[in-house]
């Protein structure tokens, strides 16, 4: 709430985020009504999986703006994020993963990092052999190259975002009296 919903009744047409891509001239300027609008979508997709207020979710994106609007959505229904470098070994990931007792994790198809192509999917994959409490893998479709799938275990984002409602009421962790 603090992050969108202040701004827009006043500023909603007003730039929330300035994205640049790998290349430079891949850039794009989202709106506080935009980024609302986003973040509400992924809040109840992610609510639909059934992740809810203190559910763990664990994100592995390169710099996307889904990755703020993930992140941003667990903050709005009260799940606990951990951001993962994208960067990271598989070893690496399934460490943090078990560490913080996630039971989700957020990737995409692959990323785009100094012209190079990062596998995440693929990595995430690796990861997961070694995270057996993991529920869901959820998909951002970035390059839209072949990636191996599990039908039980992971969802493409496009999927679960597509019918969900644009309002999401932030989950308060507390209440001020």
């Amino acid at each position: 709430a603090n992050c969108i919903d202040r701004h827009l009744k006043k500023n909603p047409s007003k730039t929330a985020i300035i994205w640049v891509g790998d290349d430079p001239a891949d850039t794009k300027k989202i709106s506080y009504r935009e980024l609302h609008k986003n973040v509400c979508k992924v809040a109840n997709g992610l609510k639909n999986l059934g992740i809810q207020k203190g559910d763990r979710v664990t994100i592995y994106l390169t710099m996307i703006p889904e990755l703020a609007f993930v992140m941003l959505a667990c903050a709005r229904i009260g799940a606990i994020h951990s951001i993962i470098f994208g960067g990271f070994s598989p070893d690496s990931i399934a460490g943090r993963i078990n560490d913080c007792q996630s039971d989700y994790i957020i990737t995409a198809d692959e990323g785009i990092r100094g012209g190079k192509i990062i596998p995440l999917k693929k990595i995430t994959d690796e990861a997961l052999q070694n995270c057996p409490n993991v529920k869901k893998c959820i998909v951002v479709k970035r390059t839209g190259k072949y990636v191996f799938w599990n039908d039980e275990r992971d969802v493409w984002y496009h999927d679960i975002i597509k019918y969900a409602s644009r309002h999401s009421d932030p989950e308060y962790l507390f209440h001020l009296k």
